[in-house]
C-alpha cells in the first residue's frame, strides 16, 4: 500500500475527523448548519478533502429521493458523512456534489 498524502487546510475554522484530526473541510466551504444526520446535527459543505467514497446508492430522505455515497476519512477510515450525487427533486438540486459531515463525528482543528 502506498503513502497517504493529506491536504492541510487554512481558514478561520478548520473541521477535522474526531478520530484522527485529519482536515476535512473549512468554514469557507460551509453552506449550511441546518441539516440532520444519523448522529444528530450535520453540516453541508460545498467541498471536502481527505475523504474516500463508498458505492453510490439511492436513498429516500426527508427532503426526497437522492443518490448518495457514504464518505470516510481517508486517514483512519471512519465514516464521517455522505456526498449528494444526485437529487431527484428540482428544489434539492443545490445539494448535488455537496457533502454532509456529521457534527458528532467532527472536531475543530483550528
Amino acid at each position: 500500500m502506498g503513502l497517504k498524502y493529506r491536504t492541510y487546510l487554512e481558514g478561520r475554522k478548520v473541521y477535522g475527523c474526531q478520530n484522527c484530526r485529519s482536515h476535512l473541510a473549512n468554514s469557507d466551504g460551509l453552506i449550511s448548519k441546518q441539516f440532520q444526520g444519523q448522529h444528530g446535527q450535520a453540516y453541508l459543505f460545498r467541498y471536502v478533502v481527505n475523504v474516500s467514497e463508498g458505492p453510490e446508492k439511492e436513498k429516500q430522505m426527508t427532503t426526497g429521493k437522492h443518490t448518495i455515497a457514504t464518505v470516510f476519512c481517508c486517514q483512519c477510515d471512519t465514516e464521517v458523512g455522505w456526498r449528494y450525487i444526485k437529487a431527484f427533486e428540482d428544489s434539492q438540486k443545490y445539494k448535488e456534489g455537496a457533502c454532509i459531515l456529521e457534527k458528532a463525528l467532527l472536531t475543530t482543528v483550528k
